[in-house]
């Protein structure tokens, strides 16, 4: 895959509002998926912020349909390096689009989440939060890894008991790696799938809500 990758500005949706000033809630979608899939979560997330879905840069081979953040098709599908490759693509794009931000958090969706924790790997003093979804935390090192365990970002990771699109390697490693590199908050969800749920929404929005507090405290 390139090392140099580009966000398409001009196909970022932006929930209608003023946002100068406000926080920023940046949403990454999935495999397959595309701007348009997350920002129905928009009536479940927390009033009073700004929030945007982005669209990933790759398209996937056909005949799959919408957008992906890195390659898993084939022996070398979901290499850490394209990971990471893709979440610095995501911290240019944001270099923009946060500049009025007051704070900025993140919530991904399958490799959205992946890609959202890597992007917290690689700059964690640009984020106050992420919310990660069926997603995992890339495997490998990386130079910041140390301070996160000294900074302790907080961190929400939901994911189904039924949910068999993740392999079981990458939910051992990231049950493992979260509570290490972050303060984590997370739940299993009874029969979920690969999905999102209302009670997980419910969830989210509670944590979103602490990270707001915390800004106010500031």
């Amino acid at each position: 895959m390139s090392e140099e990758l580009t966000i398409d500005d001009a196909a970022t949706r932006w929930v209608p509002g003023d946002r100068t000033g406000k926080p920023l809630l940046v949403l990454l979608h999935g495999y397959g998926a595309d701007e348009h899939d997350l920002i129905g979560l928009a009536p479940y997330l927390p009033a009073d912020i700004a929030v945007a879905s982005v669209a990933a840069p790759l398209a996937p081979p056909f005949p799959m349909p919408g957008r992906s953040w890195y390659p898993i098709e084939g022996l070398n599908g979901r290499r850490p390096e394209d990971v990471t490759v893709a979440a610095r693509a995501f911290l240019r794009w944001l270099d923009v689009a946060a500049a009025d931000a007051s704070s900025v958090a993140l919530l991904g969706f399958s490799q959205g989440a992946a890609v959202a924790l890597q992007t917290l790997r690689l700059a964690p003093e640009r984020l106050g939060a992420v919310v990660a979804l069926s997603g995992y935390a890339t495997p490998g090192d990386l130079p910041g890894d140390e301070a996160l365990r000294e900074l302790r970002p907080s961190v929400f990771w939901g994911r189904g008991s039924a949910d068999d699109v993740i392999p079981e390697a990458l939910i051992t490693h990231t049950s493992l790696w979260l509570p290490d590199h972050s303060t984590l908050s997370g739940r299993v969800y009874t029969g979920l799938t690969h999905s999102i749920s209302e009670e997980e929404l419910g969830d989210v929005h509670q944590f979103l809500a602490l990270w707001l507090e915390g800004i106010a405290g500031e």
